[in-house]
């Protein structure tokens, strides 16, 4: 398998040139999923085309060792993985899942509205989230991801994902109310 920071080096620039974001490359055996999405989201069109140049790219530089993989290029759909601190930042507000490295203090999978997020750290709160509230050091999660409630979207009562800046700025109250000064975060 290839290392992550040489996949990254070919990927990123490929990603960018199109006008699109990278959200995230996962490699496993015979196969490189690279995730690529925009505002407004991304189309067929330009999930082709970076297919298209990716494939070629990757191919050049050899990135990907012993040349036989399956290269897969996808939108994230609704519900989408949270691997760097700017995607934790972007989700401000909505609900995550969390699953932690083995080894970590607490429970191993956790679920919540994400309420912070900062350079090492983030935090989630919630009825299901023991004690209410816990933060979570980057380097000991093994998995996040944004979850959707499809239970609401049929019901009518989910905000749609071009809602995000609502849902972000309703966390954001909801964590700054304590006039006190006693547990601000942001």
């Amino acid at each position: 398998m290839a290392r992550a920071d040489v996949l990254e080096s070919v990927v990123v620039p490929v990603v960018e040139s199109a006008g699109l974001d990278l959200v995230d490359i996962e490699q496993k055996p015979g196969r490189l999923k690279v995730t690529v999405d925009r505002k407004g989201g991304v189309d067929l069109d330009a999930i082709s085309l970076v297919t298209g140049r990716l494939s070629h790219a990757l191919d050049q530089e050899d990135a990907v060792p012993g040349g036989h993989y399956e290269l897969e290029v996808s939108s994230p759909g609704v519900e989408r993985p949270l691997r760097r601190p700017e995607q934790f930042l972007q989700s401000l507000g909505e609900q995550i899942s969390v699953r932690t490295r083995a080894g970590i203090e607490g429970e191993r999978r956790v679920h919540g509205t994400l309420v912070s997020a900062g350079e090492h750290e983030f935090a989630i709160e919630g009825s299901e989230v023991p004690e209410g509230r816990r933060t979570f050091r980057y380097e000991d999660v093994d998995r996040a991801h944004t979850v959707f409630d499809w239970r609401g979207a049929l019901a009518g009562k989910s905000a749609p994902s071009g809602r995000r800046e609502h849902k972000r700025e309703r966390a954001e109250r909801r964590i700054a109310r304590d006039d006190e000064g006693e547990r601000v975060s942001r």
